[in-house]
């Protein structure tokens, strides 16, 4: 007997542990669906205007006045109406039409000429943006002084100031420079923003400094140092500020309304907020064929935009 009883003894801990174990499994099963659940919820709740603003693009105007009409009425004078009413949000349309892709694909130009117009924008923007602040960045990270610091300081305030606050001083160096009403005007604020400045600095500083030792000791010069080693370390960083920037520029609507006075020239998401009552379904079409570059560029670099922000610097394996 005194030979079995720790045997016992032992089973019986092992079972106290086993006990335990599914006990912690289980409890942390349900946080983990509770966490699930409350995830679930909130990202409903964020794609709920997405959602809608597709599947309304997809009904017919008359289904759109019947369910959104007092939305976007007005009175005699110009004003809003009371909304007296609960409105009716729809997800599935009672009859899929394709009448508002087609008019604005095919029977109004109007909508595609602005389209355009953005990407002829936005383009110039991000990849001219992305080279003089991958130089200026290589500069501020590879040489350090009390000058350098001070005009990287002021980078700093420059990028935690909001657009409208620098949009008078832009104005006037634009009109100054003869680019007023050109696309000059959205182009060289664009490409010397502060913004990717700050992001790319911070990531090359992190880069060990070995790495570049080693490649002065090769013989490497400062332009293949920049090509050949930072440019791929910081290949996560540039896709997240490019993201980013396109994001930023592609919603813009201040700037093209201060310093484009040619309504030609707007871009589409200036265009949008400019559709009357009567092509509120246009606008539904409208906005999801906008939305599609912002999704397409966002699901494309949602690994290098990660990538960007966790990386700390080195080489990886």
């Amino acid at each position: 007997m005194s030979r079995r009883q720790p045997v016992r003894s032992v089973e019986r801990e092992m079972s106290v542990l086993r006990q335990r174990k599914k006990r912690k499994k289980f409890w942390a099963g349900i946080r983990v669906a509770i966490a699930t659940c409350i995830a679930a919820c909130f990202a409903f709740l964020f794609l709920t205007p997405i959602i809608l603003t597709i599947s309304n693009s997809f009904m017919a105007s008359s289904e759109i006045s019947a369910n959104y009409g007092t939305v976007f009425s007005t009175t005699d004078t110009g004003g809003k109406v009371y909304i007296a009413e609960k409105v009716n949000l729809k997800f599935i349309p009672d009859m899929v039409s394709f009448s508002q892709y087609a008019t604005v694909l095919f029977k109004s130009p109007d909508y595609l000429l602005k389209f355009w117009n953005s990407v002829i924008l936005v383009g110039p923007i991000v990849l001219f943006q992305l080279l003089v602040a991958s130089l200026a960045s290589y500069g501020f990270a590879r040489y350090r002084g009390r000058i350098r610091e001070i005009i990287f300081f002021s980078y700093i305030i420059l990028m935690l100031m909001p657009y409208q606050v620098t949009l008078v001083p832009n104005y006037l160096v634009a009109d100054w420079l003869g680019v007023l009403d050109t696309k000059w005007a959205i182009w060289l604020p664009g490409i010397f923003s502060p913004f990717a400045v700050f992001l790319l600095t911070k990531f090359m500083r992190r880069i060990p400094t070995g790495v570049i030792e080693a490649a002065q000791i090769d013989g490497a010069g400062e332009l293949q140092i920049y090509r050949l080693i930072c440019m791929p370390l910081c290949k996560g960083a540039l896709c997240s500020a490019a993201i980013l920037v396109f994001i930023d520029y592609w919603n813009m609507v201040e700037q093209p309304l201060i310093l484009l006075k040619d309504p030609e020239m707007h871009p589409l998401s200036v265009f949008l907020s400019k559709i009357n009552q009567g092509e509120v379904g246009l606008a539904f079409a409208v906005a999801t064929i906008y939305m599609v570059p912002s999704l397409l560029v966002f699901l494309y670099g949602e690994e290098y935009l990660i990538d960007g922000i966790t990386y700390q610097g080195g080489i990886k394996g």
